[in-house]
């Protein structure tokens, strides 16, 4: 891959699923989200990995409406892009979100001792969030501090004030003044 080729893949991702958002109106396509598009070198060809949600039989689905609707996508993008040649789209179904919840799942049976399921459940397209408990090793969690609580307030070391005239005499020397490293006739050069 070239920069030039993963500029032109992220420019077509972009404006493939801004198209497949605002401009295709057909009903059988769902939630379908561009993931990545992947072209050749010559742009005669572009691979657009396309991830949905919903059953298996809705992902097929939504391929076939998608497969359908990328002439008019094509269409589309030679109006909206100065390219040479808009490349011919072919959907490809986008399986990493299911892999990922498939990790997901078996992390979770590990964690509770059950010995995962070698058939992944059917049905289910996103990772579902499942608070983490905690474990041994883990450091203990900070005290939060409540504003209520009087025995909270003295436990945190009260800010240090500043002294600015303290810092400026320190930094002036004992008389007040600027130090300089100048005789008292000498002048800088350009002034």
């Amino acid at each position: 891959m070239t920069a030039r080729t993963d500029r032109i893949d992220e420019l077509l991702r972009q404006e493939i699923g801004g198209l497949l958002s605002r401009d295709v109106k057909d009903p059988r396509i769902g939630f379908a989200t561009v993931t990545r598009v992947e072209t050749t070198a010559d742009l005669a060809h572009a691979r657009v990995w396309v991830s949905v949600i919903g059953s298996p039989a809705e992902r097929t689905e939504t391929v076939r409406a998608l497969e359908h609707a990328m002439p008019f996508v094509r269409h589309e993008l030679g109006s909206r892009l100065r390219l040479r040649r808009i490349p011919n789209l072919h959907i490809r179904l986008d399986e990493t979100a299911e892999q990922g919840t498939r990790v997901l799942h078996l992390l979770d049976e590990l964690e509770h001792g059950r010995t995962p399921a070698s058939e992944p459940p059917q049905g289910e397209t996103l990772p579902t969030p499942v608070t983490r408990r905690p474990q041994d090793g883990d450091a203990e969690p900070e005290p939060e501090v409540s504003a209520e609580d009087p025995d909270a307030a003295s436990a945190v070391p009260p800010a240090t004030p500043v002294n600015r005239a303290a810092r400026r005499s320190h930094t002036r020397g004992s008389t007040g003044t600027r130090p300089t490293n100048r005789t008292a006739g000498s002048r800088r050069p350009g002034r």
